[in-house]
């Protein structure tokens, strides 16, 4: 034996060279270009980058809603969003007398009257009015 484990693979032969040695083993040719010449200064190796990811049905749904439309009303032309139009087509349909639409318009109405109402985004919570309070008591206590 010459030290060499046995349970251990074989060393590959180029495993021990040096970084020289590497370098000037590197042949130039066809497809093959010289090392400091293979990629083109400011040009990106993946240049369309990677693909977008598929849209889910809400976020699909939600940006077919957005999507403003042009529509004639009391003779005037106006851009709403398609979401509008559709509620406005509802509640048409709802005063013109049709059954189903005014069950539905009813039960719609009836969830959104029983859901709380959000919050104002600019008013301050419980939560925000503690950490403010613990604040001003630190800079009056740093003042003084």
């Amino acid at each position: 034996m010459s030290g060499e484990d046995p349970d251990l693979p074989p060393a590959r032969a180029d495993a021990h060279e040096s970084a020289e040695e590497h370098s000037k083993a590197y042949e130039v040719g066809y497809g093959r270009p010289p090392r400091e010449h293979r990629f083109r200064p400011g040009r990106s190796g993946n240049p369309r980058g990677r693909p977008k990811g598929a849209r889910n049905l809400d976020s699909v749904v939600a940006a077919t809603l957005g999507e403003r439309i042009a529509v004639t009303e009391n003779g005037r032309r106006k851009r709403i969003t398609k979401l509008e139009a559709a509620v406005k087509q509802f509640v048409n349909r709802a005063a013109s007398g049709e059954a189903r639409s005014m069950q539905l318009l009813l039960a719609l109405v009836q969830a959104s009257e029983s859901r709380p109402p959000q919050a104002d985004p600019n008013e301050p919570t419980e939560a925000d009015v503690i950490v403010l309070d613990e604040l001003r008591r630190r800079f009056e206590k740093s003042a003084q």
